[in-house]
């Protein structure tokens, strides 16, 4: 199985990247920034750079939507895992219209209000995976897994 793994550094990164040690099956390529925390995560794995920042960057956001797009052909994912921000939205966005199915793990430090990326992707997810039963509120449909660390 492979599978594409998009998160922004840092923290979404961090959380995603722990989830790594349980897929020695697994084919694992992830989608990042270039930061040194990042290239620190990854190591060991193919690694594509995105455009960054994000957050409501609109020239970044097309950018990286055609990174998805060329990366959904190259790599042909069996599915498309992320934690946020924003770099997720277009890799979702590129996953539905090559019908690669998506799964989105909402961050455990947003347990009252929902992430602005979560809202976003959360029509788009096939799979929507919550670290808190609080998160029920905002992602009905949401399944619990408990915290991830």
């Amino acid at each position: 199985m492979k599978v594409l793994c998009v998160a922004s550094a840092g923290g979404h990164l961090a959380q995603l990247a722990e989830l790594r040690r349980h897929w020695s099956d697994v084919e694992v390529h992830w989608v990042t920034f270039d930061q040194p925390d990042a290239v620190a995560r990854c190591e060991g794995d193919p690694t594509i750079w995105a455009h960054h920042p994000t957050t409501r960057n609109l020239p970044n956001a097309v950018r990286n939507l055609g990174l998805a797009l060329r990366v959904m052909r190259q790599v042909r994912p069996d599915a498309v895992l992320s934690t946020g921000a924003g770099v997720a939205l277009p890799f979702f966005l590129a996953a539905r219209w090559f019908r690669i199915p998506t799964v989105y793990l909402e961050v455990y430090d947003r347990v009252t209000m929902p992430t602005l990326t979560g809202r976003l992707c959360y029509p788009l997810a096939d799979s929507f995976l919550l670290q808190w039963p609080q998160q029920r509120v905002s992602y009905p449909r949401g399944r619990v897994v408990g915290r991830v660390y």
